[in-house]
């Protein structure tokens, strides 16, 4: 078996940009993939509800994945309702915790309060969308 003794520049650089040219397909369709089925209301929440108020903390917040929103209660009986989805590269923010809904991609982070970015890379806040509480329940608006 004989080996070629030199590489040309030009067969490098084909190879350089083909490999590049896959990795930015890869992270093209990052987080794109299909969204789970929706899980029965949660226990405690009426009819059509997205959360039991119960069941949102103060100054926290849940996510709900199937519906793609995250319902936050940023003051005692105040609750807010974000898109679930980063303003960075579109991937699904995944926690709350802190005072903030997180982003597991980057690090960008959210304020419960306003979906304001407390911290990026995200460029701009997440999407609010309008509630309303019934009794217990809380809605999307």
């Amino acid at each position: 078996m004989s080996f070629p003794t030199s590489v040309s520049r030009r067969s490098v650089l084909a190879g350089a940009c083909a490999t590049c040219a896959a990795a930015v397909a890869g992270c093209a369709s990052y987080g794109s993939g299909p969204k789970p089925a929706a899980p029965p209301p949660p226990a405690g929440a009426a009819a059509g509800a997205l959360v039991s108020t119960a069941d949102v903390p103060v100054g926290g917040g849940v996510i709900l994945a199937a519906q793609s929103v995250v319902v936050t209660q940023p003051t005692a009986g105040t609750f807010k309702a974000f898109d679930t989805t980063c303003t960075h590269q579109g991937c699904t923010v995944n926690e709350v915790a802190g005072g903030t809904i997180n982003c597991p991609c980057h690090g960008s982070k959210f304020n419960v309060a306003d979906g304001s970015v407390a911290a990026g890379p995200a460029p701009s806040p997440l999407p609010e969308k309008a509630v309303k509480v019934d009794g217990n329940a809380v809605s999307l608006a």
